[in-house]
């Protein structure tokens, strides 16, 4: 036996051993320095969730100088934001990998000094930033719940140009899984549209028209500071000047109450047969909000904005109507009677419809639900083939339609409807119009329309589009006088139910969509499956997977080490040789 052994231990021999230990190392090292000249990465999820879209690769690869992200996701996390902070930083690390040096980022924890008036200072610095807190409230096990601020949101540098990014996309009527989830899905396109805005070359221009009655610079001022980041943004009148608004990209006509002269339509006109893009933010009724917080009732009346055969030649036509929609917003009412203090009561008010977003458009998947005022419906007119129509907004089913001239009244929360009242279906609130515009001004005497001008006629457009939105109040942000000034809030945020809708992100997406940025929108195609686990399956086997998850894998290794150690027993015993 002896010998037998001494045999073996000649054959093994250690320079061999040695040899072959250096050629292997050698081989490893020369596949390392070859495969190091070439760039690939595998994605093996089913929704390519890891990666990037081309848009995104050249935007990263061509940045100029570094971009620094910082992420105030950090500390103590429940699970779901701790899956989209785990998120985020994939995201950024993928980012990395075409950015290079150029994209640095940290996450830091806003309440990381115990102090609690430094926390203060720090929350009231980030809300003043731009970035919005969210409250979370944590359970446990024996029925305790803690409530907390967290600020799901970053602050995107870039050659010392600051901007604001809300990360969270908390729409009131999802859950919460489903609002992370949401998120997540969107954060590639929220972190590349600023990227791709703040190291852009140029600047494009829009416009907001006025000398109509429109919204004042206030009244769209959030709106206008969001556009900020990516547009030079201008306002003015046309006063019936043809190529005004030639320099500009696309223009927003936001609720005007006061008719159009036929020389303005002319312009606006001849602007989208040159290939120009327009947003119609119109009230074809009109209803007075202070005569109804005052008297508790107003007259709706139609309209006169002698737009009409504009819109209808483009091949829509706004109805002089007003929806009432079960899917509605909540207003406060005082139900006290005569000479009692107030009692004010959240009370569903059926001209105030919230509209869903539908997932089927780049334009509106993701979004929060859509807050609006006295809306109306739209017709399509079907013989204007030319041009494709897209409806981004909608009711929900259980509309009703009350004809203008009308009485609106805050007595009618009284009546008790009933749902087979609301039978009109789903009605169409913002349309899509794409393609071949033919002019309204087609076959008319242009001479007696613009005397003193050397006119240019166009009669039929170059591929363009344009949005038709049947409510005006859907971009006015609200405004509070002070003694310091005017007060802007956030487009979308009602001060009533501190609700955070989805107006502000629908409207840019319009315009980055109308403006040809298409590549950037359709990042928000992409779609993560949310796979959620049965909660109460997993409170009935919660013991069972505890057990397995941390007996199972030490056991099996234990096994493994018994079985092997009597497997090496057994050879060295017979005498066989390695």
């Amino acid at each position: 036996m002896v010998k037998e052994r001494q045999l073996i231990m000649k054959k093994i021999r250690p320079d061999k051993y040695y040899i072959k230990l250096i050629i292997s190392l050698a081989l490893v090292l020369l596949l390392a320095f070859i495969l190091s000249s070439f760039f690939f990465r595998f994605d093996l999820t089913s929704e390519k969730r890891y990666t990037l879209s081309d848009f995104s690769r050249q935007t990263l690869s061509g940045l100029n100088d570094i971009v620094y992200v910082k992420v105030y996701l950090e500390g103590d996390l429940n699970i779901p934001f701790r899956k989209m902070k785990q998120s985020i930083k994939e995201t950024l690390d993928e980012f990395k990998v075409y950015a290079e040096d150029n994209l640095e980022y940290e996450f830091v924890n806003p309440f990381g000094d115990e102090d609690t008036e430094i926390q203060k200072d720090v929350i009231g610095e980030l809300y003043d930033r731009g970035l919005q807190p969210t409250n979370v409230i944590s359970s446990d096990r024996e029925g305790g719940s803690a409530e907390k601020i967290v600020f799901p949101g970053a602050i995107v540098n870039y050659r010392g140009f600051e901007v604001p990014l809300n990360l969270l996309k908390n729409n009131p009527g999802a859950g919460a899984e489903e609002n992370i989830n949401n998120s997540m899905q969107a954060l590639e396109f929220e972190l590349i549209r600023i990227i791709n805005s703040l190291s852009a070359d140029s600047t494009e221009k829009i416009a907001f028209i006025e000398g109509h009655g429109e919204l004042d610079e206030y009244q769209v001022g959030d709106l206008t500071r969001e556009l900020g980041w990516y547009f030079q943004v201008d306002r003015g009148k046309i006063n019936g000047q043809p190529g005004i608004l030639d320099d500009y990209k696309a223009i927003v006509i936001a609720k005007p109450v006061e008719p159009f002269s036929e020389q303005d339509k002319f312009v606006l006109d001849q602007y989208i047969m040159q290939g120009g893009k327009v947003l119609w933010f119109i009230d074809m009724v009109d209803v007075s909000l202070d005569s109804l917080n005052q008297e508790g009732f107003t007259l709706a009346l139609i309209s006169q904005l002698n737009i009409g055969d504009l819109l209808f030649r483009y091949g829509v036509r706004i109805n002089p109507v007003l929806l009432q929609d079960v899917q509605c917003n909540i207003i406060p009412v005082n139900m006290a009677l005569p000479g009692n203090s107030p009692n004010f009561q959240p009370v569903p008010w059926l001209y105030f419809p919230l509209l869903s977003a539908p997932f089927t458009s780049p334009v509106t998947r993701n979004l929060n639900m859509i807050k609006t005022e006295f809306v109306a419906d739209i017709d399509t007119i079907a013989s204007r083939k030319d041009i494709s129509k897209t409806v981004l907004l909608s009711t929900s089913a259980y509309t009703r339609r009350v004809n203008a001239p009308a009485m609106v009244s805050l007595r009618e929360i009284e009546n008790g409807n009933t749902p087979d009242q609301f039978s009109e279906g789903s009605r169409p609130v913002a349309v899509m119009l794409e393609g071949r515009f033919e002019s309204a001004f087609r076959n008319r005497m242009l001479e007696d329309l613009l005397p003193d001008e050397e006119i240019e006629f166009t009669e039929s457009s170059v591929p363009t589009s344009m949005l038709v939105v049947s409510d005006g109040d859907i971009i006015r942000n609200e405004i509070r006088i002070t003694a310091q000034g005017t007060e802007v809030y956030p487009l979308g945020f009602d001060r009533y139910t501190q609700e955070t809708f989805g107006n502000k992100e629908f409207i840019i997406n319009a315009i980055h969509y109308l403006t040809g940025h298409e590549s950037l929108i359709n990042l928000r195609s992409r779609e993560l499956t949310l796979r959620q686990l049965d909660k109460s399956k997993t409170a009935e086997q919660r013991l069972f997977w505890v057990l397995f998850n941390t007996v199972l894998p030490p056991a099996i290794v234990i096994l493994a080490g018994l079985l092997y150690n009597l497997y090496r027993k057994k050879r060295f015993t017979s005498g066989r040789q390695f």
